[in-house]
């Protein structure tokens, strides 16, 4: 397993922002762009000339530009012109720097292949091929909607080479035709690898939980609940979802010694730790505790369970997959479990960050996946990159000439039928002047030709000159 230099430097950086991993992972990315692509502009953007969001725009528009050469006319190019457009919209921007972009390096241009009372839902047209899906549920409804999402979206492989976010994208498509979402990797070999043919219906059953003191379920209280995955609720949605839920007491969960030298938690102990937690226990991570894996904060003795590192719920925290493998592949980060179940992370610059259980600040009196260990990631995010941005450059360089092609096949198509249906219009002139005579004037003997089709067959093409590219 590698931990690289950005899940390092990001997860400093998350605890000193209180960022969440995804909002630091993407600082630190733009801030090592801007460092290492676009020294000129960041001269620039130190000085107060431009903002931030215009330098956003020129890194995430010049993704494919790979040539240092071109990247550095693009730097000189940019930073004489970027703080003329404090006042421009974003369109602007992204046309200017698509401009330049354009100018330099054509492959790497990115073409078209982007209240209760209120609820609504609607699909609306992008325009290129893809559509917007804007709507506003209530809580329970969406938390039901990612969660099945979610579950789809992590159904597949690891070796499957869309974003998570691409995955989620087409488990709302499986979602609505009933089946499982199929993995893409080229050759999956994982048992049981989920197909639409096989799985036709099946769909995937989503779970919510929600945290409520006694009193407000049973109507004499009004104190608000949590709906895991969405935040606070009020009472009235609390009481709502409690008609038709299996209802459990949530306590403190006792273990037999022998359940405490075993790996897996026992379910209630798995289910009282996410109840306690909420969310990962990274600081600065809000990611569920539904999608996290459970830690053991002093390391399980494989070989001497009765060593120590037990099973209990005072050593088990949520962590997500990304902070759950820095912590155990990366020994730079520590921490220490209290009794109350806040933990104390030392960095490895030394920095020292607390997080408290979000349950215990909810519900003071209370102080999933199956947890195994996280396996080491055989995919490289860096090379990845690498391959997605060769193979859109490469789409690019391919389809550019096909593209000029049809533009020009279409251009000589509208002309020729322009110049025929004027041919037709003035031959008809003319032989209504004439009285229907032909015409013996060597220079438009054209007229007595019959009236040509205005309309052309699809494997009509221009007569070929030697100027002229082949279509």
């Amino acid at each position: 397993m590698i931990v690289t230099g950005l899940q390092r430097t990001s997860a400093e950086v998350a605890s000193a922002m209180n960022l969440p991993p995804g909002a630091a992972s993407t600082l630190v990315a733009h801030a090592h762009a801007l460092d290492s692509r676009f020294p000129k502009v960041m001269a620039v953007l130190c000085a107060g000339d431009t903002d931030w969001r215009t330098v956003q725009i020129i890194l995430t528009r010049t993704g494919l530009v790979g040539d240092l050469s071109i990247l550095a006319a693009l730097d000189t190019r940019l930073s004489a012109q970027v703080a003329r457009w404090p006042s421009w919209s974003r369109k602007r921007v992204i046309n200017a720097v698509d401009a330049a972009v354009r100018t330099l390096d054509p492959d790497a241009i990115r073409e078209r292949e982007t209240a209760e009372d209120k609820r609504h839902f609607d699909v609306i047209p992008a325009g290129d091929g893809t559509a917007k899906v804007d709507g506003v549920l209530d809580a329970e409804a969406a938390v039901i909607v990612d969660e099945k999402i979610a579950a789809l979206a992590d159904g597949v492989c690891s070796q499957d080479p869309r974003t998570l976010d691409q995955r989620r994208a087409d488990a709302v498509a499986a979602m609505a035709q009933g089946t499982v979402l199929a993995c893409r990797c080229p050759a999956c070999t994982s048992a049981g690898a989920p197909t639409p043919a096989v799985d036709e219906g099946r769909g995937v059953q989503g779970v919510i939980n929600v945290i409520a003191e006694r009193s407000t379920v049973l109507g004499v209280g009004d104190k608000p609940g949590y709906l895991a995955g969405f935040g606070v609720v009020d009472a009235e949605v609390v009481r709502r979802m409690a008609e038709r839920a299996t209802l459990r007491v949530l306590t403190p969960p006792s273990v037999t010694p022998e359940q405490m030298k075993r790996y897996q938690p026992t379910a209630a102990v798995e289910r009282f730790v996410r109840m306690r937690d909420l969310t990962c226990r990274f600081p600065g991570c809000d990611r569920p505790a539904q999608r996290c894996d459970l830690d053991h904060t002093i390391p399980f003795n494989h070989l001497d369970p009765s060593a120590g590192g037990y099973t209990t719920a005072s050593n088990l925290k949520c962590l997500c997959r990304q902070h759950h493998r820095l912590k155990t592949f990366h020994d730079g980060w520590r921490d220490l479990q209290l009794p109350d179940g806040t933990i104390v992370w030392t960095s490895p610059t030394g920095r020292v960050y607390c997080t408290a259980p979000g349950g215990v600040e909810l519900f003071p009196r209370l102080g999933s996946p199956a947890c195994v260990e996280p396996t080491p990631r055989r995919r490289n995010p860096a090379r990845e990159r690498d391959r997605r941005i060769a193979r859109r450059r490469e789409n690019n360089r391919t389809l550019r000439p096909v593209n000029a092609a049809r533009r020009r096949l279409h251009a000589a198509r509208t002309h020729e039928i322009a110049t025929r249906q004027d041919r037709n219009r003035r031959r008809r002139t003319a032989l209504l002047m004439a009285r229907h005579r032909r015409t013996t004037n060597p220079y438009t003997r054209w007229l007595n030709e019959p009236h040509q089709p205005e309309t052309l067959p699809p494997h009509w093409r221009p007569p070929h000159q030697p100027d002229t590219p082949p279509f």
